[in-house]
């Protein structure tokens, strides 16, 4: 993982986190630097971020939002106190209210921004100064050291190109937490295609089918907050296995960009996890990235233990064939 260290001191009233990256400095500079880039990482899994406003300049303010996967949003604000072209830049950081002024009663706290050329490419370090131990302790307590972590942690994924990332390795399987796993795969087309693959079921039903020798018997989907779906699958004639489906319903969509679904097996006492799908096009091609959250580890690796990341390859695989007619 890029983030090697995340430090605090008390007595100093700091936090200090560092990122080593195979990419040149200039390069981690632009993924600072250009809000759409930020978006992709500033936020930890499930809590990506929005950015409303971004004047890079001495005085000038950015504001984003982010956002869970129930749909609560949360709002944040830079102030740029100076920038250091390439090698870093100060901002005060605050949690917002609606209007974009700092929120009562949450820390302000000063943040330093470092950019240096190394051996093997280039290294980040970002210090917090907080004014007070009340305000350290209180963002301790939220959380930052964990949520800083994941989300810096993602940032291996912009510094790349999409295709050098993704393309050719398939369907890839991350365990991030004891309740979080993030799968990735690279789809060869547009991002609004793809969408319409996972919301029109005449589209879903040629692709998402899992392993040959089965066929989607129901594919039901309303995919509007608070709407419901359900989905079937039984085994062809000659193919072993028993019939099965799942159901759930949309806690969130941005459409053609996110949604996210709770996921139960049909029939079943069995816990059900939260599925939040990204979707980021770059040079024609669609990284689709589904975050998982289990209710706990044990659930988490018996899934695992299924094989249903090569289930998954299957499926996306069939859905590159059944797309390129209509790139």
């Amino acid at each position: 993982m890029p983030v090697t260290a995340v430090t605090t001191d008390a007595d100093a009233l700091t936090m200090t986190l560092v990122g080593e990256f195979p990419s040149p400095v200039e390069r981690l500079w632009r993924a600072f630097t250009d809000p759409r880039q930020l978006e992709r990482f500033w936020g930890p899994p499930g809590y990506p971020s929005t950015f409303e406003r971004f004047d890079f300049e001495p005085g000038g303010f950015a504001h984003y939002t982010m956002t869970s996967p129930q749909g609560e949003t949360f709002r944040g604000r830079w102030e740029f106190v100076a920038i250091h072209p390439e090698t870093g830049f100060e901002v005060l950081d605050a949690f917002a209210d609606e209007s974009w002024q700092p929120a009562e009663g949450m820390p302000v706290s000063r943040m330093r921004f470092e950019f240096e050329a190394t051996a093997s490419g280039s290294r980040f370090t970002s210090t917090t100064q907080f004014s007070s131990l009340e305000g350290l302790e209180q963002t301790l307590a939220m959380g930052a050291v964990e949520g800083s972590t994941l989300a810096l942690n993602q940032l291996d994924i912009v510094l790349q190109d999409l295709r050098a990332y993704a393309e050719g390795k398939g369907t890839r399987t991350e365990i991030l937490t004891d309740q979080h796993v993030r799968i990735t795969r690279l789809i060869n087309g547009p991002r609004e295609l793809v969408w319409r693959a996972y919301t029109e079921p005449e589209l879903m039903k040629q692709w998402l089918l899992g392993p040959d020798g089965w066929r989607m018997t129901v594919c039901e989907i309303d995919p509007t907050v608070g709407g419901r779906y359900r989905y079937a699958w039984a085994p062809e004639e000659g193919t072993e296995g028993e019939p099965f489906g799942f159901d759930g319903e949309t806690l969130l969509v941005e459409p053609a960009r996110r949604t996210v679904t709770t996921e139960r097996m049909t029939g079943t006492d069995f816990a059900s996890t939260t599925n939040d799908l990204t979707l980021y096009e770059e040079d024609g091609a669609t990284l689709v990235t589904t975050l998982i959250e289990y209710p706990d580890k044990e659930v988490r690796d018996m899934v695992l233990a299924t094989g249903m990341t090569d289930g998954m390859e299957t499926s996306y695989a069939r859905l590159e064939r059944v797309l390129a007619p209509l790139v």
